[in-house]
């Protein structure tokens, strides 16, 4: 019996980014991705493993050896919108973000449930780890090009940060693709 459910809800593609390994969180807009099963080849954040950060500091000290749930960066376009408008600006470049997919059509997406799975009609599937919360690193990209707004993007980005996600099945991701979303089908956790 199936454990993850399909729902009647699509992304398309409507970006993709290239981060590149090093200093900067900026990506590079791109027309597809080639992702295998440690991400995005080249990518800051490629790789089966990674070091741990502040994010599971309470579980392990920094540094540790852990599996990279963290591969890819996906948010949704409006979400996006949202953050744009309450930071007072027209739009917000995604590249400033360091953004792998960018979404349009699934509503509330920050919030789909983890281990959900995204799939391409191709078999590509990823699977969610789980809400992606903000930090000042988008803010400094932001604050380089549009001076004064940088600070602004935290708040604004609260609740509406998208999700982080690792390659389930690999393949080529290409701009215009749908995804469909799975959720699991289990009832919600109440202690």
């Amino acid at each position: 019996m199936p454990v993850l459910r399909e729902t009647e809800f699509t992304g398309e593609v409507v970006w993709l980014g290239h981060v590149p390994a090093g200093e900067t969180l900026r990506a590079n807009a791109v027309d597809s991705l080639d992702l295998g099963f440690s991400g995005d080849q080249g990518a800051r954040h490629e790789g089966v493993n990674r070091t741990s950060c502040v994010r599971v500091k309470n579980l392990y000290p920094v540094g540790t050896e852990i599996r990279n749930v963290r591969q890819l960066s996906i948010l949704s376009a409006e979400e996006l919108d949202a953050i744009a408008q309450e930071m007072g600006l027209g739009k917000l470049d995604p590249s400033h973000l360091g953004v792998s997919i960018v979404l349009r059509g699934i509503p509330d997406f920050t919030h789909i449930p983890p281990s959900s799975r995204l799939q391409v009609e191709n078999g590509v599937t990823l699977t969610i780890d789980m809400e992606n919360r903000p930090c000042i690193l988008p803010g400094r990209e932001i604050e380089a090009d549009l001076p004064g707004y940088g600070a602004a993007f935290k708040p604004a980005a609260q609740g509406r940060r998208g999700v982080t996600a690792w390659v389930e099945r690999p393949g080529e991701l290409n701009l215009g693709d749908e995804l469909t979303l799975f959720v699991p089908d289990q009832r919600a956790w109440t202690p």
